[in-house]
């Protein structure tokens, strides 16, 4: 990040800030996570997301998917206030198998539930999805080919940086 003296930043290495972030944080470490089954598949999970209420935001694959799609997601990760969310979505829970992730954010610094995975969100197809920064960081620390799909993600971003970015 390069900044003026006293003064506003007026340059930042998104890629590098991204991958800096991801060394402090963890999809799995840095939020309550729980497992679920959704029996009729993925596109039936994201077909109840479109008339849920609550407040949620999709990442990981699918997320990544919706500028760079390499292989078939076979799990969603669904950011969500509270993992009672689960109850409203019709998810069994599972220890194994299961083909949904709930993600409730860990309190901040301040007691309150960190809204980072729902600021800057993008509205696609009538779904709620992270922003793309948030989707890179969680797959870069996501087990399984998570990381090869956040570099995928980021080669798209370097190459399309005036369709994401804000001025």
């Amino acid at each position: 990040i390069e900044r003026e003296p006293r003064g506003p930043i007026t340059q930042v290495d998104w890629e590098q800030f991204l991958r800096r972030w991801a060394t402090d944080y963890s999809l799995l470490g840095s939020n309550r996570t729980r497992l679920y089954l959704e029996p009729r598949g993925i596109s039936a999970m994201l077909d109840r997301l479109r008339t849920y209420g609550g407040q949620y935001a999709v990442s990981g694959s699918l997320a990544a998917h919706t500028v760079a799609p390499e292989a078939s997601a076979v799990l969603a990760v669904i950011y969500v206030s509270s993992l009672e969310a689960a109850g409203d979505l019709d998810l069994r829970p599972t220890d194994t198998g299961g083909n949904v992730m709930l993600v409730q954010p860990f309190p901040s610094a301040r007691g309150t539930q960190s809204l980072a995975p729902f600021l800057r969100t993008r509205s696609i197809d009538g779904l709620e999805y992270v922003a793309l920064s948030q989707a890179v960081v969680d797959l870069l620390t996501s087990p399984g080919r998570g990381p090869s799909e956040a570099e995928a993600l980021i080669e798209w971003m370097k190459a399309n940086e005036d369709a994401w970015r804000i001025a």
